[in-house]
């Protein structure tokens, strides 16, 4: 509903024709005399005079059709909280309208934005996050915009990844589709089951099905991936014969990864389903029946890196605080004596209570001095003791009795560190009992303080 408000003369004000749009329910006020009297603070009279006749010199006419609204403003508190509206009112192309239509905005969000501007509350929810989010970036309030995001980040799930991740990546957001990557890699099969999934865009399915880390048999991910070809069949208005839908599937159906599959899973799914030419199924049958084997057009790379089940070591016995950061990375050198894939590091958190800090981590190769893996990101820690993940973009391959440097680079108040530090520290599979065994030794250079006896770094976080 529009409430309005008459400041200028006694008695109700005749309002507008345009107002009387089936979409507007008026709510007539009398007027206020004397408001600002009541309003103690400068937050308080901006407030007020949000989505209010009061003083306003602008109209917009938001949405379209029969669900236009027509929303009072003040150019001045716009302007001011905006880039974007500073110019349309005070730039050198300034407008002189007094009404602005803006039809491809919700009033929901537009409502949302001006509430923000005018008071600095932030009223979001499910139904309107992601029209909200596109007026924060479409009028410049990158504060609204990163609230919209952390909303998503709280409510991102298995059964949404697909949906958040398309529109992470078509407003831009490079944090929000990095985890929606990680829920999708973590709970791939419930991802790939959901509702949404078939309506992501062909850009979208291509960027998850190129992952290393998808944690599904290849084979479910072939009956996704033919599930989304029907759908998208359908939305180009094409009949779902096994033409159309490897038409559709385009330069997805080559990350698909048929070497992977057993031969009973290939014979039963994807050769008959008549996507495939019968050279390819020919040459696929032979690939797995036959050594040695000939070459596929087909990725033959293990989705391997997560496999199984996470572990980790601790090489600290004990916690103590304080450890400050100054901007200068702490390092430890290490290597190990098998294979693995390093996912992250688990860092100690501030001594003062609930706080978020800015960290870059990397693994480097020593002899050659090559960064192999590495993350921009932020974590939330709680005042405890505990350490806290820190993950990156994807796993970085860990090789037998070679040197390595993990590095996390922490902005942020003093934390806890580990103290009595252990050189060696073995972890023991409990179903295999395979020993995966870390040596740490100190990094020569600017290190922070860090070394084998104390410091950052506790945790390293892998699969093997």
């Amino acid at each position: 509903a529009v409430s309005l408000a008459c400041a200028a003369h006694p008695g109700p004000a005749q309002p507008p024709a345009a107002l009387y749009s089936p979409a507007s329910v008026l709510v007539y006020r009398e007027p206020v005399y004397n408001w600002q009297a009541t309003k103690s603070t400068v937050k308080e009279r901006f407030a007020f005079l949000f989505n209010n006749e009061v003083l306003s010199d602008v109209h917009f006419l938001v949405g379209k059709g029969m669900g236009v609204q027509r929303i009072p403003a003040h150019r001045f508190a716009l302007a001011v909280g905006s880039a974007v509206f500073d110019a349309m009112f005070n730039g050198g192309m300034a407008t002189t309208s007094t009404e602005i239509e803006l039809p491809d905005v919700e009033p929901a969000a537009f409502l949302a934005l001006l509430k923000f501007l005018y008071s600095d509350e932030v009223q979001i929810g499910p139904e309107t996050v992601m029209t909200t989010l596109y007026s924060a970036k479409k009028y410049a309030v990158p504060a609204l915009e990163a609230h919209c995001v952390e909303f998503l980040k709280k409510n991102l799930r298995a059964d949404n990844a697909f949906m958040l991740l398309t529109q992470a990546r078509l407003f831009d957001e490079p944090q929000l589709a990095s985890l929606c990557l990680e829920n999708i890699d973590k709970n791939t099969a419930d991802a790939l089951a959901a509702e949404g999934f078939t309506d992501v865009d062909l850009d979208t399915l291509m960027a998850v099905l190129e992952r290393d880390t998808l944690g599904v048999r290849e084979v479910r991910l072939f009956g996704a991936a033919v599930r989304w070809a029907e759908a998208e069949a359908q939305r180009q208005q094409l009949q779902p014969t096994p033409e159309n839908k490897r038409r559709v599937l385009g330069k997805a159906l080559s990350l698909i990864r048929f070497p992977l599959m057993t031969i009973e899973e290939f014979a039963a799914g994807p050769a008959q389903s008549g996507i495939l030419t019968d050279r390819e199924v020919v040459s696929l049958f032979l690939h797995f029946t036959v050594n040695p084997k000939p070459h596929v057009e087909f990725i033959d790379r293990p989705r391997c890196c997560l496999r199984g089940k996470e572990c980790s070591i601790t090489r600290f016995s004990q916690v103590e605080s304080r450890w400050g950061y100054s901007g200068t990375s702490d390092r430890i050198r290490f290597s190990v004596n098998r294979r693995i894939f390093v996912v992250g590091f688990g860092l100690y958190g501030s001594i003062h209570g609930p706080t978020d800090y800015q960290v870059n981590i990397q693994i480097i190769h020593t002899d050659s001095n090559t960064v192999l893996g590495q993350n921009d990101t932020g974590f939330s820690c709680d005042g405890t003791a505990s350490t806290f993940r820190v993950m990156f973009k994807e796993p970085v391959e860990i090789l037998p009795s070679v040197n390595y440097i993990a590095c996390a680079t922490l902005k942020g108040p003093d934390s806890h560190y580990g103290t009595k530090g252990m050189r060696k520290v073995t972890h023991e599979a409990p179903a295999t009992g395979t020993k995966t065994c870390f040596t740490f030794c100190y990094a020569a250079g600017n290190n922070n303080g860090t070394s084998v006896e104390d410091g950052q770094i506790p945790e390293v976080i892998f699969y093997t």
